[in-house]
């Protein structure tokens, strides 16, 4: 079922607009004002946005403004819902990146069609331009790839490294691609004083390690198994070969790693302008999402205190003070060393 928020200040068109979409099986919900709607965007990720134009505290374009400033948010649908019929009020909101308009009074088939409309695009998007350490997966399953991508890590020579052993090096020549079967590991950079920045995690049936081999360069980060892990080796040959023969591939993976690097730079922002418990908040969240894709209640989080202070981007000492004090809010409950998330919607709302 999707989710759409509705924003929107009169309480009559509100209400009866909820009515028609919980009819049609859309779950609802609203706010009532533009700040109201930023911060329960912030909070639920909703499927889709309509938005009102004209409304008291924040207008329907500062919502849409202060969405975007957000990458995870750029590609949610927006509906401007207005009275307002001028062309340059319509030119404004699609300049600014809404992707549609319906005019007050509406007809409801109208609203609906322009939603599943939306949702669809929306759909086709995420599959066009995944993220992520998964993404060449999904890449070449919507490229038409996905038997290639079989016959490329099956009948692999597979090694079994140790935990903590290294996977590759920074600055070594990249000769391979690595498919993971079992296990887990993560990619880092280290600074000359010896500290550590986690660049990537990695599970089971993630590839990594394919930036350097389509550059052509070398490892720009170190990897390393964080449990005991058996990984796929495939040679460099193989996968050049299969990239050159699906240009379609090609343009996907273009517009893939242009959203990964604005990941990074999101990264890097909040390391050096948030606050200490937002950074551990945002690393315990990231956390949950990349290792319980479930999303389990009752999942917990194993991992040494180094690796979670290297993904959150703080000194150790300062990640321990802070889950203590997460601990004391019922935030999360440490049992035997692993983490537990107990209140999710909590620890979120420290992000915004």
């Amino acid at each position: 079922m999707s989710t759409i928020l509705l924003i929107e200040d009169n309480a009559d068109i509100r209400e009866n607009t909820a009515e028609i979409l919980t009819m049609a099986n859309y779950k609802v919900l609203t706010a009532a004002d533009g700040m109201q709607g930023v911060q329960m965007t912030f909070e639920h990720h909703p499927d889709l946005i309509i938005c009102d134009i004209s409304m008291p505290v924040l207008d329907g374009y500062g919502v849409l403004h202060m969405l975007h400033k957000r990458n995870a948010l750029q590609h949610t649908p927006f509906i401007f819902l207005t009275a307002r019929t001028e062309r340059t009020d319509m030119r404004k909101g699609m300049e600014m990146g809404a992707d549609d308009f319906i005019t007050k009074p509406f007809d409801a088939m109208e609203l609906l069609q322009a939603i599943e409309i939306r949702l669809q695009k929306a759909s086709r998007l995420k599959e066009d331009i995944a993220q992520g350490p998964g993404a060449i997966s999904a890449l070449l399953s919507v490229s038409g790839g996905g038997d290639q991508l079989e016959a490329l890590k099956n009948e692999r020579n597979t090694q079994l490294f140790k935990k903590k052993q290294a996977v590759y090096s920074e600055g070594k020549h990249a000769t391979n691609l690595f498919y993971i079967i079992k296990g887990k590991v993560k990619s880092s950079k280290r600074h000359d004083n010896g500290k550590e920045l986690i660049t990537g995690l990695y599970n089971e049936g993630d590839y990594f390690g394919y930036t350097p081999l389509l550059s052509g360069g070398l490892y720009q980060d170190s990897a390393e198994a964080m449990e005991d892990a058996e990984i796929a080796m495939i040679p460099k040959a193989d996968f050049e070969s299969l990239m050159n023969s699906n240009p379609a591939v090609q343009r996907r993976l273009i517009q893939m790693l242009a959203n990964n690097m604005a990941e990074k730079e999101e990264q890097l922002l909040g390391i050096a302008y948030n606050s200490l418990r937002r950074k551990v908040a945002d690393a315990l969240l990231a956390l949950d999402k990349k290792y319980n894709a479930a999303g389990s209640m009752q999942f917990s989080i194993d991992i040494s205190r180094d690796n979670l202070a290297a993904v959150a981007g703080v000194a150790k000492e300062s990640l321990i003070r802070t889950l203590g004090d997460f601990r004391d809010e019922k935030l999360i409950s440490i049992r035997e060393g692993e983490i537990i998330l107990e209140d999710r919607k909590k620890l979120a709302r420290l992000l915004n």
